[in-house]
């Protein structure tokens, strides 16, 4: 029956989106024991707006008809108009009620969706990078290099799971080592420093293997990250070889540093695309090696575990999760729940 479980929870059916910079995912809850049921994947270029998403690959198609909405964003919810990072969709909840027939919305970062899905899935949706056990009701960190790094953090307080959102993806990153010092100074920087999204994401591979190749007095022949990414797994080609590995150990480097802040021994995440395609680079050993390369604690950070998130659309599960049982999470919605 369409309700409410308890004075914290959503109405059922709960329309569930996850929207980025490229394609929006959408899927309908129709109670809070149900599952994800038929997931809509569509291209953010191909509507003018969420609202008409919505309609056309949604609402159009028939079936349950939500009436509220939980949506996981990538970019800060402030005010009632909500502008995404990489999309120029804007969000706008309260004309929601009236263009999709939703009486209440909630807006979430994106990675706060994808701390959230590392409790709802299980371990057959990870794989694990190397030695450590997860220990239960630890922190937990989550790093998603995409169209660029998404940074979340995972605490538990109070029988609750409360994510930390921020933006840890814009840290300062910097040499260690001979060859290092060699490839940063051909890195483009932003506003003159180099932070972990100038090398961390999709462009950021690209960024370094240009700087790889620069280094070398090279041509750089490839473009883009996936034919980057497909060379060096194929080991075609050496520079796209060695950019990938300065990726990977730059990401251990990373992963290790939030590890360290939020004293990870639940365990660090890794999601998203490329992750989930570099598998085989991040079983190396460069990336363990980088990762645990933190003097004085080195014992420390061997026994963190590290996984990768290899379920396709992880973040709607975090969202039902948080849907569904909303009591076990603590996510503050004070200015991010409108209600009709």
């Amino acid at each position: 029956m369409a309700g409410r479980d308890n004075e914290t929870g959503l109405q059922f059916p709960v329309l569930i989106g996850d929207i980025g910079g490229t394609n929006a995912r959408f899927a309908v809850l129709a109670d809070a024991s149900s599952g994800l049921g038929e997931t809509r994947i569509v291209q953010t270029a191909s509507f003018a707006s969420i609202d008409e998403a919505v309609q056309r690959s949604v609402l159009a198609e028939g079936g349950i008809k939500p009436r509220s909405a939980v949506f996981a964003v990538a970019g800060p919810v402030d005010g009632d108009e909500i502008a995404l990072t990489n999309c120029p969709w804007i969000v706008r909840p309260r004309a929601m009620f009236s263009t999709l027939g939703l009486g209440e919305v909630v807006v979430l970062n994106d990675f706060e969706a994808q701390a959230l899905a590392v409790v709802a899935l299980g371990q057959e949706h990870l794989e694990n990078i190397g030695a450590g056990a997860s220990v239960p009701n630890a922190s937990r960190v989550v790093l998603g290099p995409g169209t660029g790094l998404g940074v979340a953090g995972l605490i538990h307080s109070g029988g609750k799971w409360i994510p930390v959102a921020g933006e840890g993806g814009h840290m300062d990153i910097g040499p260690r080592n001979a060859r290092d010092h060699q490839i940063f100074p051909h890195l483009e920087p932003i506003e003159g420093r180099i932070s972990g999204e100038q090398i961390l994401c999709g462009r950021g591979l690209v960024n370094a293997y240009r700087a790889v190749a620069a280094a070398d007095g090279k041509a750089a022949h490839f473009t883009g990250p996936a034919e980057i990414t497909a060379a060096a797994l194929a080991g075609t080609d050496r520079i796209a070889q060695e950019a990938l590995r300065f990726f990977v150990t730059c990401l251990g480097r990373t992963a290790g540093d939030l590890a360290l802040v939020f004293k990870s021994r639940g365990g660090v995440y890794l999601t998203g695309g490329i992750a989930q395609k570099i598998v085989p680079a991040l079983k190396e050993g460069n990336f363990r090696e980088a990762f645990e390369d933190k003097a004085p604690h080195r014992e420390l950070m061997r026994s963190m575990p590290v996984y990768v998130i290899t379920h396709p659309l992880a973040a709607l599960s975090g969202l039902a999760a948080f849907a569904q049982t909303p009591e076990r999470f603590g996510v503050e919605t004070q200015g991010r729940h409108w209600r009709a």
